[in-house]
């Protein structure tokens, strides 16, 4: 039994077995921006339920309720500010809102940032939290897979850093596009992280799968991801990432060169 305070205080992890617990974009931008400082971006509209698409429930229905429950309009979530300095756009997928899927406002979301990425000359960084792509809006969702993937070249051809934060669960079609592509991947402890689960790959290979298979430390272990990092750790590690990728972009400051001294004794 946990406070909600104390969990709070502690970043949303458990004290006791230091478990990581789904967190939103609010906790998220208030953890990462200098003081919490931010501003979110306003993203473009799209069309909503194009294909009129019902399964136990309308799809209205579904985009009604998880809005009621996160208080937010889509499942992506954009601000920029900056971490220790260095400016930086943050992009938030939130699991709550319909399983963080991809669908045709997170493919806006993510080009959106990367647009202002590059506009403001700041680092893209992107917390992947999600089911894969949003089924409701079927082939629609699968076409953000190479959209998201050129506006991660966009802010390749600007020379800027582009960061992706894995946290539980990343999978399916968003595993598959820019979730995957970062410059350096980190992962949150514990994170599940891959295309299909691993209940469907054992009733696919009728194999038993190792201890751990798809968590952040067996991907750090086979040299999947980067970096596990603890939350608490997070912000600074993010910084030195930043001052060290950001720092390639300044120019170099040209040492002037020292004439000879001559010697008045000489003759």
């Amino acid at each position: 039994m946990l406070f909600h305070r104390d969990l709070e205080e502690n970043q949303h992890i458990c004290p006791s077995c230091d478990h990581h617990l789904r967190i939103g974009p609010n906790q998220r931008f208030a953890a990462l921006f200098d003081e919490g400082r931010h501003t979110r971006i306003e993203l473009p509209d799209v069309l909503v339920d194009p294909l009129k698409f019902r399964d136990q429930k309308r799809y209205t229905d579904r985009l009604r309720d998880s809005r009621a429950k996160t208080g937010e309009d889509e499942a992506v979530v954009v601000a920029h500010g900056t971490v220790d300095g260095q400016s930086a756009v943050i992009a938030v997928q939130n699991f709550a809102f319909m399983g963080g899927s991809m669908g045709l406002a997170a493919g806006e979301a993510l080009i959106a940032a990367a647009r202002l990425a590059v506009l403001q000359e700041a680092a893209l960084i992107v917390f992947a939290a999600a089911g894969g792509a949003r089924m409701q809006e079927g082939i629609l969702s699968l076409m953000q897979m190479p959209r998201t993937t050129i506006a991660v070249e966009l802010v390749r051809e600007a020379r800027l850093p582009y960061i992706v934060v894995l946290t539980d669960p990343t999978t399916g079609g968003v595993t598959a596009s820019y979730a995957m592509l970062g410059d350096v991947s980190i992962a949150e402890p514990g994170a599940l992280v891959g295309f299909a689960g691993p209940r469907v790959i054992e009733e696919t290979i009728r194999e038993q799968l190792p201890d751990g298979f798809q968590r952040a430390e067996f991907l750090l272990a086979h040299g999947m991801i980067d970096m596990v990092v603890h939350r608490h750790e997070l912000r600074a590690k993010l910084s030195q990432i930043l001052d060290l990728l950001m720092n390639t972009h300044r120019p170099a400051v040209a040492t002037p060169r020292k004439e000879p001294v001559e010697d008045a004794t000489a003759s």
